[in-house]
Order: structure tokens, then sequence, then C-alpha cells
């Protein structure tokens, strides 16, 4: 037993972990009227068919370019794979989201990777960046390449389909035990950015670090995360979408539905299953089980989001 679990405390959030891990191929997730509700494990070709008609787009996170320990000796050749995978849908979604953590240590030949192989999708693609992309000496190839027009840090906004989307930055002086960290300047911005706008609107926030609380011993969770969503709340329907924890996970608060993208690099352990946070190495037959993509779906007359997780093998 971990030692985090102890007494009516350790059942009562395992029970909450469990209830927040979604497991299988292709479990869509559709918000109508914010109200979210699970439509089962569907195979690819089914979700392909459901998804469709409406605006698409993909989510996909910690790349972590360079990283070449047991975990996964060729990180850059899974994201190839994901990649492919992409480039093999039957509709092409209207661009693509990279939720931070690109590199690995930051290096320009890193980043240079990552762009060769990712922009062999032909898609636009908005990133965010993780805590792994601006520990270069100057914190500034992360910039140059993605931050141009960006406010502060990186943080931005922009509308597509009806949908309006918030790019948010929440690497940049993290706080006690890795916890992400928002900022005061940052969050005057996102309440400015926010008014004015239609309650009506479906609104995606997207970051690395989860903006929800999921486990603080590792720090997978933003200290002023609540902040934000305090600016969210008259919203109808609002979806969040975060990496950092290499894992899909999903929880739902009123009209907010949380899911965190699993890795095209390596898995992590499950919140407390073991001593630490960190690349998980699994049998290498199980690895692309654990590595994947997310395809997001949103049909404007519906007002519905749909959430597919693909895992690059199974």
């Amino acid at each position: 037993m971990s030692g985090h679990d102890h007494g009516d405390d350790g059942v009562n959030r395992r029970k909450v972990l469990e209830c927040m891990t979604w497991a299988g191929t292709g479990v869509l997730w559709t918000i109508t009227g914010g109200v979210p509700r699970s439509l089962g494990i569907i195979d690819s070709a089914q979700a392909a068919t459901a998804a469709a008609p409406g605006m698409t787009f993909l989510q996909i996170s910690d790349s972590h370019v360079g990283f070449d320990k047991p975990a996964n000796p060729n990180a850059l050749g899974t994201l190839e794979e994901a990649i492919n995978k992409i480039n093999a849908m039957p509709a092409k979604p209207s661009f693509m989201i990279h939720t931070g953590d690109i590199t690995h240590l930051s290096k320009a030949a890193e980043f240079d990777n990552a762009e060769r192989i990712i922009s062999q999708t032909k898609l636009d693609v908005h990133y965010v960046p993780g805590e792994h992309d601006f520990i270069d000496e100057e914190v500034k190839l992360y910039r140059e390449r993605y931050g141009r027009g960006t406010k502060g840090h990186g943080w931005y906004s922009f509308d597509a389909g009806g949908v309006h989307f918030v790019g948010l930055v929440n690497v940049v002086d993290l706080k006690a035990g890795g916890l992400g960290n928002l900022g005061a300047e940052q969050l005057a911005w996102l309440e400015d950015d926010l008014r004015g706008k239609s309650k009506s609107t479906p609104v995606v926030l997207f970051a690395h670090i989860p903006l929800w609380t999921v486990y603080p011993e590792w720090g997978w969770g933003t200290e002023d995360g609540g902040r934000a969503l305090e600016y969210v709340k008259g919203f109808g329907s609002v979806t969040v979408l975060n990496g950092h924890i290499h894992q899909v996970m999903q929880k739902v608060e009123g009209n907010v539905t949380f899911h965190t993208a699993r890795s095209t690099a390596f898995p992590q352990p499950a919140p407390g299953a073991a001593p630490s946070p960190g690349p998980m190495k699994v049998e290498d037959a199980r690895l692309r089980s654990m590595l994947g993509v997310a395809s997001i779906n949103f049909k404007q007359n519906e007002q519905r989001l749909a959430i597919i997780d693909t895992p690059l093998q199974g």
C-alpha cells in the first residue's frame, strides 16, 4: 500500500483516482449543453464516423524529442508514428494543438527535429510550452519559434469554428513541489480576454500542467488554476486540455470537463503508484498502447464536443 493511502482519506482518494482514469481504445466523450457523458469504448472506424461532420482538431503532448532513456530509447520515432497515424485519418483535422514538452532539454536540434516531424501533418499547430521547453540558458529557443504574436511568456487566444481557444503558460516560476503557476499578469489578461464573450460560446483552455489538482504531492496541478477557472464559470461549455502527466485522466466540475493527454514519448506512473513521477519503463510490447493522441470534435448546431483518445497501438 502506498504511503499516501492510509485511513478513510486514502480510500476516498483512491476511489476518486479510479473514477478519473480512462482505459481502452477510443473512449468517446461528449459534452452536450455543458453536461458531459461517456459514450463508451468504440473502435477507430466508429470514432471517425461519430466525429464527423463538424470541426475536428487534434491534441498531442509531451513529445520529449531528445529523450533516449530505457523508457523509450527513440522518442523521435514514436512521435513520427503518432504523426503517421494523424496523416492516415480519413478526414483531415482543422488544426492541432501541442500541450508542451515538445523537447526534452530545450536544445535547438531537438526543436528542429520536432518541427521536421510535426510539420509533416501540413496542419496549423498551436503550441504552449512545457517546463522542458524553457530550460535553455537564455530561455529563448521556444519563444523564437512559437512566441511571435503572443503575450508575456507565450499566452494567446484565437477563435475557430465557433469555439474560443485560450493557450496558457503555467510552467514559469513553478511553485512548491513543482506545481504550475499562471501569475497575476496572465490571469488579468485572461479575465480581459474572456470579457464580452457570449456565455454560449464554447471555451477551450489549454496549458501544459493540469489546471486542476490531480496529485499535488507530485506537482500535478496549478497553484492558481482555480482563479482561471473562476473566469470561465459562467460559460455553458468549457473544456480544459492539458499534458504533463503522460496519461489520460478526466474530471468534471459543473460546466467544465478536464482532460489530460497521453504522451507520444513515454508513460508515467499513476498518481501515488510509485515513489515519484518520471519516465516509466514498461515491456516493449506494451509501450505503444500507453502512448497516443487525442481527437476533439465540435458540432456547432449541437453545441457539442467529443474527445476520442487513440493509442499508437492496441
